[in-house]
Protein backbone atom coordinates (compact mmCIF):
# COMPACT_ATOMS: atom_id res chain seq x y z
CA UNK A 1 0.00 0.00 0.00
CA UNK A 2 1.88 3.23 -1.45
CA UNK A 3 -0.07 5.11 1.51
CA UNK A 4 1.84 3.29 4.21
CA UNK A 5 5.16 3.87 2.50
CA UNK A 6 4.97 7.69 1.81
CA UNK A 7 4.69 7.15 -1.92
CA UNK A 8 1.26 9.59 -2.15
CA UNK A 9 1.14 13.04 -0.55
CA UNK A 10 -1.87 14.80 0.63
CA UNK A 11 -5.79 13.74 0.02
CA UNK A 12 -4.56 10.38 -1.95
CA UNK A 13 -2.15 9.41 1.28
CA UNK A 14 -5.18 9.53 3.44
CA UNK A 15 -8.68 8.31 0.52
CA UNK A 16 -8.31 4.78 1.01
CA UNK A 17 -8.48 4.76 4.72
CA UNK A 18 -11.48 7.05 4.65
CA UNK A 19 -15.07 5.33 4.86
CA UNK A 20 -15.63 2.98 8.04
CA UNK A 21 -15.99 5.79 10.47
CA UNK A 22 -18.60 7.21 8.09
CA UNK A 23 -20.66 3.68 8.00
CA UNK A 24 -20.13 3.73 12.14
CA UNK A 25 -21.25 7.82 12.19
CA UNK A 26 -24.89 7.19 11.08
CA UNK A 27 -25.75 5.44 14.17
CA UNK A 28 -25.08 8.75 15.97
CA UNK A 29 -27.79 10.69 13.54
CA UNK A 30 -30.41 8.00 13.44
CA UNK A 31 -34.02 9.83 14.13
CA UNK A 32 -33.65 8.23 17.61
CA UNK A 33 -31.88 11.93 18.67
CA UNK A 34 -33.58 14.19 16.63
CA UNK A 35 -36.44 14.28 19.00
CA UNK A 36 -34.17 15.06 22.26
CA UNK A 37 -32.05 17.20 20.44
CA UNK A 38 -35.05 18.92 19.27
CA UNK A 39 -36.89 19.24 22.92
CA UNK A 40 -33.67 19.93 24.71
CA UNK A 41 -33.48 23.55 21.88
CA UNK A 42 -36.95 24.45 22.41
CA UNK A 43 -36.86 24.19 25.90
CA UNK A 44 -33.28 25.27 27.67
CA UNK A 45 -32.36 27.31 24.23
CA UNK A 46 -28.48 26.80 23.77
CA UNK A 47 -27.80 26.04 27.48
CA UNK A 48 -27.77 22.02 26.54
CA UNK A 49 -24.89 22.46 23.59
CA UNK A 50 -22.37 21.93 25.34
CA UNK A 51 -23.77 18.12 26.20
CA UNK A 52 -23.56 17.33 22.43
CA UNK A 53 -19.72 18.43 22.56
CA UNK A 54 -18.75 16.00 25.19
CA UNK A 55 -20.99 13.36 23.69
CA UNK A 56 -19.09 13.56 20.60
CA UNK A 57 -15.98 13.60 22.17
CA UNK A 58 -16.45 10.42 24.13
CA UNK A 59 -17.74 8.86 21.12
CA UNK A 60 -14.94 9.80 19.16
CA UNK A 61 -12.39 7.49 22.15
CA UNK A 62 -15.04 4.65 21.42
CA UNK A 63 -15.22 4.33 18.27
CA UNK A 64 -11.53 4.71 17.90
CA UNK A 65 -10.80 1.46 20.08
CA UNK A 66 -13.27 -0.33 17.85
CA UNK A 67 -11.19 1.05 15.14
CA UNK A 68 -8.00 -0.17 16.61
CA UNK A 69 -9.36 -3.45 17.90
CA UNK A 70 -10.31 -4.93 14.17
CA UNK A 71 -6.58 -3.17 13.10
CA UNK A 72 -4.75 -4.96 15.96
CA UNK A 73 -6.38 -8.41 15.62
CA UNK A 74 -7.77 -8.57 12.38
CA UNK A 75 -11.07 -10.12 13.80
CA UNK A 76 -13.90 -8.12 15.29
CA UNK A 77 -15.79 -8.04 18.37
CA UNK A 78 -18.08 -10.36 18.38
CA UNK A 79 -15.52 -12.94 17.26
CA UNK A 80 -12.97 -12.06 19.96
CA UNK A 81 -15.95 -12.44 22.53
CA UNK A 82 -16.64 -16.09 20.92
CA UNK A 83 -13.21 -17.20 21.23
CA UNK A 84 -13.08 -15.92 24.64
CA UNK A 85 -16.03 -16.29 26.47
CA UNK A 86 -18.19 -19.58 26.88
CA UNK A 87 -20.51 -20.99 24.22
CA UNK A 88 -23.67 -19.92 26.47
CA UNK A 89 -22.63 -16.39 27.13
CA UNK A 90 -21.59 -16.12 23.36
CA UNK A 91 -25.29 -16.89 22.50
CA UNK A 92 -26.76 -14.40 25.42
CA UNK A 93 -24.51 -12.20 23.74
CA UNK A 94 -25.57 -12.94 20.36
CA UNK A 95 -29.23 -12.66 21.86
CA UNK A 96 -29.26 -9.32 23.09
CA UNK A 97 -27.26 -7.67 20.34
CA UNK A 98 -29.93 -8.99 17.88
CA UNK A 99 -32.76 -7.31 20.13
CA UNK A 100 -30.79 -3.66 20.58
CA UNK A 101 -29.99 -4.10 16.89
CA UNK A 102 -34.09 -4.33 15.90
CA UNK A 103 -34.70 -1.74 18.14
CA UNK A 104 -32.16 0.43 16.22
CA UNK A 105 -33.62 -0.71 13.32
CA UNK A 106 -37.31 0.02 14.61
CA UNK A 107 -36.00 4.21 15.49
CA UNK A 108 -34.87 4.27 11.89
CA UNK A 109 -37.39 2.47 9.94
CA UNK A 110 -39.98 4.40 11.52
CA UNK A 111 -37.99 7.75 10.86
CA UNK A 112 -37.63 7.06 7.90
CA UNK A 113 -41.18 6.67 7.45
CA UNK A 114 -42.12 9.71 9.36
CA UNK A 115 -39.45 11.24 6.89
CA UNK A 116 -41.96 10.71 3.77
CA UNK A 117 -45.31 11.29 5.79
CA UNK A 118 -44.07 14.50 6.26
CA UNK A 119 -42.71 15.26 2.93
CA UNK A 120 -45.61 13.97 1.26
CA UNK A 121 -48.52 14.15 3.77
CA UNK A 122 -49.22 10.44 2.87
CA UNK A 123 -51.14 7.96 5.19
CA UNK A 124 -48.21 6.91 7.48
CA UNK A 125 -48.26 2.73 6.73
CA UNK A 126 -47.70 3.81 2.99
CA UNK A 127 -44.87 5.74 4.08
CA UNK A 128 -43.57 2.87 5.99
CA UNK A 129 -44.36 0.53 3.21
CA UNK A 130 -42.46 3.11 1.02
CA UNK A 131 -39.46 3.50 3.36
CA UNK A 132 -39.46 -0.30 3.15
CA UNK A 133 -38.88 -0.72 -0.55
CA UNK A 134 -36.37 1.77 -0.06
CA UNK A 135 -34.30 -0.09 2.26
CA UNK A 136 -34.41 -3.11 -0.02
CA UNK A 137 -33.15 -0.96 -3.00
CA UNK A 138 -29.73 0.13 -0.56
CA UNK A 139 -29.07 -3.34 0.37
CA UNK A 140 -28.17 -3.63 -3.88
CA UNK A 141 -25.47 -1.18 -3.14
CA UNK A 142 -24.12 -3.21 -0.25
CA UNK A 143 -23.98 -6.49 -2.18
CA UNK A 144 -21.95 -4.33 -4.82
CA UNK A 145 -18.90 -3.93 -2.59
CA UNK A 146 -18.07 -1.98 0.54
CA UNK A 147 -16.52 0.87 -1.30
CA UNK A 148 -20.00 1.51 -2.96
CA UNK A 149 -21.96 1.22 -0.10
CA UNK A 150 -19.37 3.60 1.45
CA UNK A 151 -20.02 6.14 -1.29
CA UNK A 152 -23.73 5.97 -0.73
CA UNK A 153 -23.74 6.03 3.07
CA UNK A 154 -21.31 9.11 2.82
CA UNK A 155 -23.62 10.95 0.23
CA UNK A 156 -26.38 10.43 2.31
CA UNK A 157 -25.18 11.32 5.35
CA UNK A 158 -24.29 14.82 3.40
CA UNK A 159 -27.56 15.36 2.47
CA UNK A 160 -28.36 15.57 5.81
CA UNK A 161 -25.61 18.06 6.56
CA UNK A 162 -27.27 20.31 3.65
CA UNK A 163 -30.90 19.67 5.30
CA UNK A 164 -29.54 21.02 8.49
CA UNK A 165 -27.05 23.65 7.47
CA UNK A 166 -29.88 25.30 5.52
CA UNK A 167 -32.02 25.55 8.38
CA UNK A 168 -29.61 26.76 10.26
CA UNK A 169 -29.28 29.51 7.61
CA UNK A 170 -32.39 30.43 7.89
CA UNK A 171 -33.10 30.45 11.61
CA UNK A 172 -30.50 33.25 12.03
CA UNK A 173 -28.99 31.44 15.74
CA UNK A 174 -27.67 34.10 18.12
CA UNK A 175 -23.77 33.89 17.63
CA UNK A 176 -22.74 34.47 21.07
CA UNK A 177 -25.11 32.65 22.79
CA UNK A 178 -24.57 29.46 20.76
CA UNK A 179 -21.09 30.09 21.37
CA UNK A 180 -21.94 30.37 24.98
CA UNK A 181 -23.47 27.34 24.76
CA UNK A 182 -20.97 25.21 23.12
CA UNK A 183 -18.72 26.31 25.57
CA UNK A 184 -20.38 26.84 29.12
CA UNK A 185 -21.30 23.60 30.83
CA UNK A 186 -24.00 24.43 33.10
CA UNK A 187 -28.01 23.33 33.82
CA UNK A 188 -31.54 25.59 34.28
CA UNK A 189 -32.99 22.94 37.38
CA UNK A 190 -33.71 19.12 37.82
CA UNK A 191 -35.06 18.83 34.14
CA UNK A 192 -32.34 19.83 32.29
CA UNK A 193 -29.66 17.16 33.85
CA UNK A 194 -32.26 14.38 33.16
CA UNK A 195 -32.39 15.82 29.79
CA UNK A 196 -28.85 15.77 29.68
CA UNK A 197 -28.27 11.87 30.66
CA UNK A 198 -30.71 11.26 28.16
CA UNK A 199 -28.66 12.73 25.33
CA UNK A 200 -25.40 11.76 27.06
CA UNK A 201 -26.49 7.98 27.90
CA UNK A 202 -27.91 7.47 24.52
CA UNK A 203 -24.91 8.75 23.07
CA UNK A 204 -22.98 5.30 21.96
CA UNK A 205 -24.63 3.20 20.19
CA UNK A 206 -23.99 -0.41 20.91
CA UNK A 207 -23.84 -1.87 17.11
CA UNK A 208 -21.62 1.21 15.97
CA UNK A 209 -19.38 -0.67 18.30
CA UNK A 210 -19.57 -4.07 16.56
CA UNK A 211 -19.74 -2.91 13.59
CA UNK A 212 -16.34 -0.56 13.15
CA UNK A 213 -14.01 -3.56 14.31
CA UNK A 214 -15.55 -5.20 11.43
CA UNK A 215 -15.71 -2.33 8.99
CA UNK A 216 -11.32 -1.95 9.82
CA UNK A 217 -10.25 -5.49 10.66
CA UNK A 218 -9.44 -6.78 7.01
CA UNK A 219 -9.81 -3.31 4.70
CA UNK A 220 -6.49 -2.80 5.18
CA UNK A 221 -4.23 -5.29 7.00
CA UNK A 222 -0.56 -4.61 8.04
CA UNK A 223 1.99 -6.51 7.83
CA UNK A 224 3.81 -5.99 10.80
CA UNK A 225 2.96 -3.74 14.54
CA UNK A 226 4.44 -0.87 12.95
CA UNK A 227 2.04 -0.96 9.26
CA UNK A 228 -0.67 -1.62 11.93
CA UNK A 229 0.22 1.23 14.21
CA UNK A 230 0.53 3.44 10.61
CA UNK A 231 -3.37 2.65 9.73
CA UNK A 232 -4.69 3.16 13.20
CA UNK A 233 -3.35 6.65 12.66
CA UNK A 234 -4.83 7.16 8.93
CA UNK A 235 -8.29 5.36 10.39
CA UNK A 236 -8.46 8.19 13.29
CA UNK A 237 -8.39 10.92 11.32
CA UNK A 238 -11.55 8.62 9.54
CA UNK A 239 -13.42 8.58 13.34
CA UNK A 240 -12.15 12.88 13.39
CA UNK A 241 -14.11 13.55 10.52
CA UNK A 242 -16.94 11.98 10.99
CA UNK A 243 -17.81 12.26 14.16
CA UNK A 244 -17.38 16.07 13.65
CA UNK A 245 -20.01 15.64 10.65
CA UNK A 246 -22.42 14.07 13.13
CA UNK A 247 -21.65 15.94 15.76
CA UNK A 248 -22.14 18.92 13.96
CA UNK A 249 -25.60 17.61 12.86
CA UNK A 250 -26.46 17.24 15.87
CA UNK A 251 -26.07 20.29 17.49
CA UNK A 252 -27.81 21.82 14.05
CA UNK A 253 -30.66 20.12 15.76
CA UNK A 254 -30.46 21.88 18.84
CA UNK A 255 -29.25 25.36 17.78
CA UNK A 256 -32.32 25.18 15.06
CA UNK A 257 -34.70 24.70 17.87
CA UNK A 258 -33.17 26.97 20.25
CA UNK A 259 -33.06 29.77 17.44
CA UNK A 260 -36.89 29.34 16.56
CA UNK A 261 -39.09 27.29 19.32
CA UNK A 262 -37.24 28.53 22.41
CA UNK A 263 -36.69 32.15 21.22
CA UNK A 264 -41.29 31.70 20.81
CA UNK A 265 -41.36 30.19 23.95
CA UNK A 266 -42.84 27.17 22.21
CA UNK A 267 -42.15 23.77 23.54
CA UNK A 268 -41.70 20.91 20.93
CA UNK A 269 -41.17 17.29 21.52
CA UNK A 270 -42.63 15.71 18.96
CA UNK A 271 -41.39 15.47 15.25
CA UNK A 272 -44.80 15.83 13.51
CA UNK A 273 -44.94 19.22 15.54
CA UNK A 274 -41.58 20.58 14.71
CA UNK A 275 -42.06 20.01 11.00
CA UNK A 276 -45.71 21.97 11.45
CA UNK A 277 -43.81 24.58 13.58
CA UNK A 278 -41.15 24.95 10.76
CA UNK A 279 -43.21 25.17 8.13
CA UNK A 280 -45.04 27.88 10.05
CA UNK A 281 -42.05 29.75 11.38
CA UNK A 282 -40.06 29.40 8.16
CA UNK A 283 -42.28 28.58 5.58
CA UNK A 284 -43.51 24.97 3.97
CA UNK A 285 -39.82 24.95 1.87
CA UNK A 286 -37.66 25.38 5.02
CA UNK A 287 -40.05 22.33 6.42
CA UNK A 288 -39.12 20.53 3.60
CA UNK A 289 -34.95 20.46 4.69
CA UNK A 290 -36.17 18.90 8.09
CA UNK A 291 -38.05 16.31 6.53
CA UNK A 292 -35.30 15.19 4.03
CA UNK A 293 -32.79 14.81 6.70
CA UNK A 294 -35.30 12.95 8.73
CA UNK A 295 -35.52 10.34 6.22
CA UNK A 296 -32.26 10.37 4.49
CA UNK A 297 -31.05 9.68 7.93
CA UNK A 298 -33.79 6.93 8.77
CA UNK A 299 -33.28 5.12 5.41
CA UNK A 300 -29.14 5.20 6.24
CA UNK A 301 -28.92 4.36 9.47
CA UNK A 302 -31.45 1.33 8.94
CA UNK A 303 -28.90 -0.23 5.98
CA UNK A 304 -26.02 -0.14 8.60
CA UNK A 305 -28.62 -1.61 11.34
CA UNK A 306 -28.72 -4.73 8.83
CA UNK A 307 -25.15 -4.69 8.17
CA UNK A 308 -24.20 -4.94 11.45
CA UNK A 309 -26.98 -7.55 12.14
CA UNK A 310 -25.48 -9.62 9.91
CA UNK A 311 -21.57 -9.33 11.62
CA UNK A 312 -23.04 -9.99 15.38
CA UNK A 313 -24.64 -13.28 14.52
CA UNK A 314 -21.72 -14.37 12.30
CA UNK A 315 -18.91 -13.07 14.77
CA UNK A 316 -21.11 -14.86 17.74
CA UNK A 317 -22.56 -17.84 16.73
CA UNK A 318 -20.74 -18.73 13.32
CA UNK A 319 -24.45 -18.29 11.06
CA UNK A 320 -25.81 -16.70 8.50
CA UNK A 321 -28.83 -16.01 6.77
CA UNK A 322 -29.60 -14.16 3.67
CA UNK A 323 -29.71 -10.26 4.14
CA UNK A 324 -33.21 -9.94 2.54
CA UNK A 325 -34.45 -12.28 4.76
CA UNK A 326 -32.48 -10.18 7.41
CA UNK A 327 -34.30 -7.24 6.36
CA UNK A 328 -38.18 -8.77 5.68
CA UNK A 329 -37.98 -10.22 9.44
CA UNK A 330 -36.84 -6.59 11.13
CA UNK A 331 -39.38 -5.07 8.44
CA UNK A 332 -41.97 -6.22 10.49
CA UNK A 333 -42.15 -5.38 13.91
CA UNK A 334 -42.31 -0.97 12.75
CA UNK A 335 -45.21 -2.11 10.56
CA UNK A 336 -46.73 -3.54 13.30
CA UNK A 337 -46.38 -0.68 15.57
CA UNK A 338 -47.38 1.69 12.95
CA UNK A 339 -50.48 -0.44 12.23
CA UNK A 340 -51.65 -0.32 15.69
CA UNK A 341 -51.62 3.39 15.76
CA UNK A 342 -48.66 4.00 18.27
CA UNK A 343 -47.45 7.56 18.03
CA UNK A 344 -44.09 7.58 16.09
CA UNK A 345 -42.14 9.74 18.22
CA UNK A 346 -43.16 7.89 21.61
CA UNK A 347 -42.06 4.65 19.67
CA UNK A 348 -38.73 6.54 19.01
CA UNK A 349 -37.99 7.06 22.30
CA UNK A 350 -39.09 3.32 23.64
CA UNK A 351 -36.30 2.54 21.21
CA UNK A 352 -33.72 4.19 22.89
CA UNK A 353 -34.81 2.27 26.38
CA UNK A 354 -34.15 -1.11 24.68
CA UNK A 355 -31.20 -0.11 23.51
CA UNK A 356 -29.96 1.29 27.12
CA UNK A 357 -29.67 -2.51 27.79
CA UNK A 358 -26.96 -3.55 25.72
CA UNK A 359 -24.83 -0.66 25.82
CA UNK A 360 -22.57 -2.31 28.82
CA UNK A 361 -21.99 -5.88 26.57
CA UNK A 362 -20.33 -3.88 23.93
CA UNK A 363 -18.32 -1.37 25.71
CA UNK A 364 -17.15 -3.62 28.85
CA UNK A 365 -15.97 -6.21 26.28
CA UNK A 366 -14.14 -3.60 23.93
CA UNK A 367 -12.25 -1.88 26.59
CA UNK A 368 -11.43 -5.08 27.73
CA UNK A 369 -9.56 -6.97 25.18
CA UNK A 370 -8.18 -3.30 23.66
CA UNK A 371 -6.29 -3.10 27.02
CA UNK A 372 -4.99 -6.27 26.66
CA UNK A 373 -1.36 -6.69 25.69
CA UNK A 374 -1.28 -10.06 24.22
CA UNK A 375 -4.38 -9.33 21.96
CA UNK A 376 -3.59 -5.99 20.93
CA UNK A 377 0.41 -5.68 20.44
CA UNK A 378 2.18 -2.38 20.74
CA UNK A 379 -1.92 -1.03 19.76
CA UNK A 380 -2.72 -1.48 23.29
CA UNK A 381 -4.31 1.47 25.12
CA UNK A 382 -2.24 3.71 27.00
CA UNK A 383 -3.16 3.36 30.63
CA UNK A 384 -4.50 6.72 30.41
CA UNK A 385 -6.69 5.72 27.57
CA UNK A 386 -7.75 2.86 29.67
CA UNK A 387 -8.83 5.23 32.42
CA UNK A 388 -10.89 7.82 30.18
CA UNK A 389 -12.45 4.79 28.48
CA UNK A 390 -13.66 3.19 31.99
CA UNK A 391 -14.96 6.67 32.85
CA UNK A 392 -17.09 6.71 30.14
CA UNK A 393 -18.15 3.41 30.44
CA UNK A 394 -18.88 3.55 34.17
CA UNK A 395 -20.96 7.14 33.39
CA UNK A 396 -23.21 5.84 30.49
CA UNK A 397 -23.53 2.90 31.72
CA UNK A 398 -24.70 4.54 35.25
CA UNK A 399 -26.88 6.90 33.08
CA UNK A 400 -28.61 4.70 30.96
CA UNK A 401 -29.85 2.37 34.28
CA UNK A 402 -30.94 5.80 35.66
CA UNK A 403 -32.96 6.63 32.94
CA UNK A 404 -34.24 3.08 32.76
CA UNK A 405 -35.35 3.72 36.10
CA UNK A 406 -36.93 6.84 35.32
CA UNK A 407 -38.71 5.58 31.93
CA UNK A 408 -40.42 2.51 33.56
CA UNK A 409 -40.46 3.23 37.16
CA UNK A 410 -40.28 6.99 37.62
Amino acid sequence: MSSLHGDTRGFKKLLPFLGPAFIAAVAYIDPGNYATNIAAGSKYGYTLLWVILASNLMAVLIQSLSAKLGIATGKNLPELCRETFSKKSSFFLWIQAEIVIMATDLAEFIGAALGIYLLFDLPLITSALIAAIGSFAILEFQRRGYRTFEALITGMIFVVVLAFGAQVFYAKPDTSALLMGLLTPKFEGVDSILLSAGMLGATVMPHAIYLHSSLTQKRIVGKDEMERKRIFRFEFIDIAIAMLIAGAINAAMLVVSAALFHKSGVLVEDLDVAYDQFALMLGPSVAMFFGIGLLFAGLSSSSVGMLTGDVVMQGFIKKHIPIYLRRLITTIPPLVIILMGVNPSKALVMSQVVLSFGIAFALIPLIRFTSDKKIMGNLVNHKVTSSFAWIIAVLIIGLNLFLLYETLLG
